[in-house]
């Protein structure tokens, strides 16, 4: 680009030098021939002069660019390490909970157990507790049943002995009862 510029002012230069060797020095009232023999002139000083800072500030630039293209990539890498790393650690914490799950499963069914052994036992000693209880209460209910029969059958003994019986069959009783213990 630089080398088609330098042509068309060389070009440009020539037809100048051309020019003023057939009409000589004089104004040219050409403006747009003008304006371009004083652009190229401008563009060729520019490029001569200012190359250099040109090509400074360029290079800056081009450096501070390739920094920031550097930060930018160790800050991805730094940020694809730390994914990695948390992935890690989710991954650790999923199995960490999988193994907590999986003990506090174990320790339910075993207190299930447990408890079901444990509430079977308390329902066979209550059963056995109820059992001698009603056993104890047939008991004494059979005793008390006993005592009242007893009783009842000896007072209607004694009514009928004292209804049925004069003095000579109570002393036959008596001889009787006597003989038996005696004989």
């Amino acid at each position: 680009m630089i080398d088609a510029f330098l042509m068309v002012a060389g070009a440009v230069a020539a037809e100048a030098i051309e020019a003023e060797e057939h009409h000589g020095f004089g104004l040219n009232t050409d403006f747009l021939e003008a304006n371009l023999i004083n652009l190229a002139i401008l563009v060729g000083l520019l490029f001569f002069y200012g190359r250099k800072v040109i090509t400074n500030l360029l290079d800056d630039r081009r450096s501070k660019i390739a920094e920031i293209l550097q930060e930018a990539e160790a800050r991805n890498k730094a940020a694809a390490e730390a994914l990695v790393v948390e992935q890690q650690k989710l991954a650790d914490a999923k199995t960490q909970a999988e193994k907590i799950r999986a003990i506090a499963l174990k320790r339910a069914e075993s207190l299930k157990v447990e408890i079901a052994a444990k509430a079977e036992q308390d329902v066979q000693r209550l059963q056995e507790s109820a059992t001698k209880d009603l056993s104890l209460e047939q008991e004494r209910a059979m005793a008390d049943l006993k005592k009242r029969v007893a009783a009842l059958a000896l007072a209607q003994a004694e009514s009928r002995l004292k209804g049925d019986l004069d003095e000579e069959a109570q002393q036959q009783l008596i001889n009787r009862g006597l003989a038996r213990l005696g004989g």
